[in-house]
């Protein structure tokens, strides 16, 4: 069965503190904006390509993580774990600046896929700081966030870039930068797509 991708787009409009400081300009960035905005550029190329994909909270305001889970975990019920990957979308923030991604704990499934972003990250944005956390031998961070660890199927969080860094949030607020993160994930998604494909022959 062909891969489906689970896209998450994180926080919502409610969500308190998610958000950028206001710049010299005025301008600010509202994170449950971006990440709405990076997932419909996603599910808008993949839906083109023919990719089977759900965005797990269409609507504007914030869905409990459990909540997420559900959702999540009711299409794995329909598909299978394994013929799922959730992809979930966040900017950054804590005085960092570039772009990382998250596993949960412990050799998974989606530490492959995970490979697979950050080969894509670093191809698609060379000028940025890639994070990483090599201790266990791949380049994913990992950590027990709830839409990582409660969920079925192969799970990964992206973080791009860190939107209370100024030079990271320009990136961010922009056209450019957006129409390039969401390129980035879906020339990714693709590879995931074709890495499942060969694992499931």
């Amino acid at each position: 069965m062909a891969l489906r991708i689970l896209l998450d787009n994180g926080h919502g409009r409610e969500t308190p503190g998610k958000r950028s400081p206001v710049w010299a300009d005025g301008a600010q960035l509202l994170e449950w904006e971006f990440n709405r905005d990076i997932v419909r550029r996603i599910a808008r190329q993949l839906a083109h390509r023919g990719i089977s994909f759900d965005i797990l909270v269409p609507e504007h305001d914030d869905a409990p993580l459990a909540q997420r889970a559900r959702r999540a975990n009711h299409i794995c019920e329909t598909r299978g774990a394994a013929n799922c990957l959730l992809v979930s979308v966040h900017a950054n923030a804590g005085g960092g600046t570039g772009w990382e991604v998250y596993t949960s704990p412990g050799r998974t499934a989606a530490d492959d896929y995970a490979d697979i972003f950050f080969k894509h990250a670093a191809l698609a944005f060379p000028e940025f700081r890639m994070r990483t956390d090599t201790s266990d031998g791949d380049n994913d961070k990992e950590a027990g966030i709830a839409i990582l660890r409660q969920t079925r199927c192969p799970a990964l969080l992206t973080e791009n870039f860190f939107m209370d860094n100024e030079r990271d949030c320009r990136l961010l607020l922009s056209e450019e930068g957006r129409r390039r993160i969401a390129q980035m994930h879906v020339d990714a998604i693709l590879e995931c797509v074709e890495f499942h494909e060969k694992q499931t022959r």
